[in-house]
């Protein structure tokens, strides 16, 4: 049983204090009993949420959850299910019908219930009634007594979701019932896609904290481990007693993984930077704030589906999740976010020529696995320059470099006067948000800055096929798969860019957060390199790796 646990309460991260709630004290709610009902099936949150799924095949009967051994006979019922506490081991076998001794996720099983019997002080009671489920109960307790009619059950179930003083984890101040469905919502999505997966390599040394924390679930251990085939042997050794797949990086992992895998039938989830990323860059040793989960395919390959493509081109975006994209989309503008950063100024911002359309072009890593997979052939920067200057020969070009190449830690650099040949300015330094506000227009191969040029209402021109190419907002000279027929509003693809695609950690308390959160601390400068310790040292590294090459 649940003693006085709030109803709605968090999952027990074991680095940091994720409280929401605090039974006994009412923290208000705008919603009546039907609305909070609805918010919270919606979300499928609420008790232990994060425990294992049924496993149900078929739909439950009759869910039956006695106390001690001696309500077996009396509880008794054809086609039922049985929630046994898990401390009560011998309890015969012969009395039941279907049976769970460990916790059960209740979102799994009471979906498809016809009916539960449960004991008053049983908070399967209060989801069940959001679920419209017929409760028989036992004794009397908290949400509820024998005999209670469904008005009275409802009445109590809406008093024990809404009873409760809410707190936001990430400022330890008051929240609302609203809020704190809409975390716990963001939770369990992420928790339902790590539970499968129990080992992860490709990931590099420097983000493995981070990367524990994104793939975190209580229901197992993951092993995060160099040898790609040692992480193939966990993941079938897991499978034989359910689901067992394994995360990968994809520019990190061979074609022999992927073939041994494919045979083995092990999934694979691939793990990838978010969008609005960290302080600063990856090849700096700064660990990700933010990356996405993808167990489908991943967003810069535009030759295979991906999560990303099949939420822009299937999901529901409502009008509340369009309206707080836009929110979200203004805060990083004003706060001038870019991927790596939140910048103010450009260390040398040029002086445009007056009466010119102004066109950037950005330089990208020329062996990016998002340049050979969706670049269609072309990978290099001096041609991209070059079709920029054919498309707009009347146009002001200001070329961006890389920053990873600049530093000599990629491949990409050319020369200075083979660019000049082609555009009229070479920006470098400083933020990309300052430069994508004063320019009138991008041309990009598959960059990220297309996608940040688009948020701030530029025209943007795809010589490649990237993840925003193709909803009816950019230029497209790429091959667009036929997949994507959806047009979509600019803040619908915000909103499944950034929103509902990608995962974030808050810098400040390691919690999972919204994506409001991060931007907050980034604007606010509280979000730090905990690695930047070993920046200096990395610049260095690439100044003679630029000078070798």
């Amino acid at each position: 049983m649940t003693g006085n646990l709030p109803v709605l309460r968090a999952p027990p991260f074991p680095w940091a204090d994720a409280t929401v709630s605090v039974s006994g004290e009412t923290g208000g709610t705008s919603a009546d009993a039907a609305s909070l009902f609805a918010l919270v099936r919606d979300a499928r949150v609420g008790g232990r949420f994060w425990a294992a799924p049924s496993g149900l095949v078929r739909p439950a009967g009759v869910v039956l959850k006695p106390r001690d051994p001696s309500e077996i006979d009396a509880m008794r019922c054809r086609d039922a299910v049985w929630i046994l506490p898990s401390r009560n081991r011998r309890w015969s076998r012969k009395l039941i019908d279907e049976e769970w001794r460990e916790d059960v996720d209740p979102w799994t099983v009471l979906p498809g219930a016809g009916r539960l019997v449960a004991h008053g002080d049983d908070e399967w009671i209060v989801l069940a009634r959001t679920l419209g489920v017929p409760v028989e109960v036992l004794s009397s307790g908290r949400f509820g007594r024998p005999h209670d009619d469904d008005a009275t059950l409802d009445r109590l179930a809406a008093l024990a979701l809404s009873g409760a003083s809410w707190r936001d984890p990430f400022t330890g101040l008051a929240s609302n019932v609203e809020a704190v469905v809409g975390l716990l919502a963001t939770w369990r999505r992420s928790l339902d896609t790590n539970r499968a997966i129990v080992a992860a390599c490709g990931m590099a040394w420097w983000k493995r904290k981070e990367i524990r924390r994104f793939l975190w679930h209580p229901g197992r251990s993951l092993a995060i481990v160099s040898s790609a085939m040692k992480a193939l042997r966990i993941a079938r050794k897991a499978r034989r007693g359910g689901d067992g797949a394994v995360a990968i990086w994809p520019s990190r992992v061979s074609p022999a993984l992927l073939a041994a895998a494919d045979r083995d039938a092990v999934p694979l989830v691939r793990v990838e930077d978010g969008f609005v990323r960290s302080v600063g860059l990856g090849v700096d040793l700064v660990p990700p704030s933010s990356i996405v989960v993808d167990v489908s395919g991943i967003h810069f390959d535009p030759r295979t589906p991906s999560d990303l493509e099949s939420i822009l081109d299937d999901a529901e975006i409502a009008p509340p999740l369009i309206e707080r994209a836009a929110m979200l989309r203004k805060a990083i503008i004003s706060a001038g976010i870019s991927k790596y950063s939140a910048e103010t100024g450009l260390a040398i911002l040029p002086a445009r020529l007056p009466g010119k359309r102004l066109v950037l072009v950005p330089g990208q890593v020329e062996d990016d696995m998002s340049v050979l997979a969706g670049g269609g052939g072309l990978t290099s920067n001096l041609e991209l320059v070059r079709r920029a200057r054919t498309l707009e020969p009347d146009a002001e070009i200001w070329f961006r470099p890389h920053p990873d190449v600049d530093a000599g830690h990629r491949r990409g650099a050319v020369p200075d006067s083979e660019i000049l040949k082609h555009a009229d300015r070479i920006a470098r330094g400083g933020g990309m948000a300052p430069l994508l506000d004063a320019v009138d227009a991008v041309h990009v191969l598959t960059s990220l800055t297309g996608f940040e040029a688009l948020m701030r209402g530029r025209e943007v021109t795809c010589h490649g096929t990237p993840f925003y190419a193709g909803w009816g907002l950019t230029r497209d000279l790429g091959e667009v798969p036929a997949r994507r027929t959806r047009k979509l509003p600019l803040d619908a693809l915000v909103a499944g860019v950034l929103i509902l695609y990608p995962r974030y950690l808050d810098p400040v308390t390691g919690l999972p957060c919204p994506p409001e959160v991060l931007v907050g601390r980034m604007a606010a400068r509280k979000a730090t390199n905990r690695l930047r310790w070993i920046m200096p040292l990395r610049r260095w590294q690439g100044k003679l790796m630029g000078i070798f090459r």
